[in-house]
């Protein structure tokens, strides 16, 4: 049997800390939102592949 290689294990999600806004301008604010869109549009493309391969899967095994 092969060994586990640490690599391949999931890795538990780091919580993002809450940045404190006092001191932040419109500006600072504003790119803030941008970097977060961002994220949340990274995220929905990594959900809409896990969720084709799972229709492919099911459609592979479904009964005819």
């Amino acid at each position: 049997m092969a060994p586990i290689e640490e690599d391949n294990l999931p890795r538990k999600r780091q919580v993002l800390e809450k940045p404190r806004f006092d001191g932040w301008d419109v500006s600072q604010l504003q790119e803030y939102i941008v970097e977060l869109k961002g994220e949340i549009a990274r995220a929905e493309v990594a959900i809409g592949a896990r969720n084709d391969h799972r229709s492919a899967a099911e459609a592979f095994f479904r009964k005819p």
